[in-house]
Parts: C-alpha cells; sequence; structure tokens
C-alpha cells in the first residue's frame, strides 16, 4: 500500500513540474488570484540552467558514444532528454508558483516549487523580520522553506500553522523561514497585511 502511495505522489509530482512547465512557457503564473506576488527563484535561475547545460553535454556525447548501440543509444537518449526537460521544469515550477499574500483572505502561501505549499493566516503571524540564514539546522516546530541554502524572511508565529510533507506527514510549526528574491517589500507588505486583518 505505501508503495503504491508513493507511486502516486511521484507521479503527481511529475504532472505538476510538467504544468509548471506550460506555464512558464506561456508567461503565466498559478495560484496568484487577486493577492501580490513574491517570487524567490531567481537566486537559483543561473544553476539550475548550468546543470541543465551541463545535462544537455552529457547527452550529446552520449550520444556520440553509443551510436553502434540503437536500443541502448535509444534508451539512454530518452532518459538524457527527459532530465534536461525535468531540470528546466523544475525552474519553472519556482517561477510560476511564487508565494502569494492575500489580505483579502487573511493568508500568506507560502511556497516552493511543487514541494511546499503552506497558508498561514495574518492574524497568527506575531512578527516578522528580514533575516539571511545560510545554514538550517532541522528542530521541532520550525519549518525552513529555502532557496539555495538560504533564507531571507523569518515568521513567528502566536500559534501553529499544519505543514503537509512531501510525503503527507503533518507537522505543527510556530517558526517559517522562508526566501524572497524581495525580503524588504515582503517585510513591509506582511507588517502592513497583519494590520489590516487585525483591524
Amino acid at each position: 500500500m505505501k508503495a503504491v502511495r508513493g507511486g502516486w505522489v511521484l507521479a503527481r509530482h511529475e504532472l505538476r513540474l510538467m504544468v509548471s512547465l506550460v506555464l512558464w512557457l506561456a508567461r503565466r503564473t498559478h495560484g496568484v488570484g487577486g493577492g501580490t506576488a513574491f517570487g524567490y527563484a531567481r537566486g537559483q535561475g543561473a544553476v539550475m540552467f548550468g546543470f541543465a547545460f551541463v545535462c544537455v553535454v552529457e547527452t550529446v556525447a552520449l550520444s556520440v558514444l553509443l551510436l553502434d548501440w540503437p536500443t541502448v543509444h535509444a534508451v539512454v537518449l530518452f532518459l538524457d532528454v527527459y532530465t534536461v526537460v525535468f531540470v528546466v521544469a523544475l525552474h519553472a515550477a519556482g517561477v510560476v508558483r511564487p508565494h502569494v499574500l492575500d489580505p483579502d483572505s487573511g493568508t500568506l502561501r507560502i511556497r516552493r516549487a511543487v514541494h511546499v505549499d503552506l497558508r498561514i493566516p495574518l492574524e497568527r503571524i506575531a512578527s516578522v523580520r528580514r533575516e539571511l540564514r545560510m545554514s538550517h539546522e532541522r528542530a521541532d516546530g520550525e519549518l525552513n522553506v529555502e532557496v539555495g541554502a538560504q533564507t531571507t524572511v523569518t515568521l513567528e508565529l502566536t500559534e501553529p500553522v499544519t505543514h503537509v510533507t512531501f510525503f503527507g506527514r503533518r507537522r505543527d510549526v510556530c517558526v517559517v523561514r522562508l526566501h524572497a528574491d524581495e525580503p524588504d517589500a515582503l517585510v513591509r507588505a506582511l507588517a502592513a497585511g497583519r494590520w489590516a486583518a487585525r483591524a
């Protein structure tokens, strides 16, 4: 049963990545609606495209080396091309699924590609500050949504919110750290949104 569930989770993950790639090519975003989007993928773009370039070079090299073995050549070529598409789709998912601050619904939606999607009611935010952190140790009650191994904004909550992990495990968190391309703008907007939510 766990294997079937795990397979379904992975298949859904792949589908969401491909949908994100289509949205990215169409220059559209996912789940922003009437809220304000705050991106976080700018810092990872060069690394992701560098990795994709290395994969392309490997694909070309192996394609030449395996010309005399057509079956192996076809299988490896498919896997290599899919790897390139997968890497680009990972970056696309980060671009089209930004953090979203929606004062009308009173929530901050924190995302990282298709792996993290956490909604925090604005009235539960006790404090928000800009805080650059380059290392993160796992701790009970804390969630680190880092990009490129760093976070730039820290939220402390008045009461826990439930984070559902990639494979469906539930964790209650009271401290959330996230990365934003424009952390100062996000902190200012959150401060204003918290007062509006409590008014």
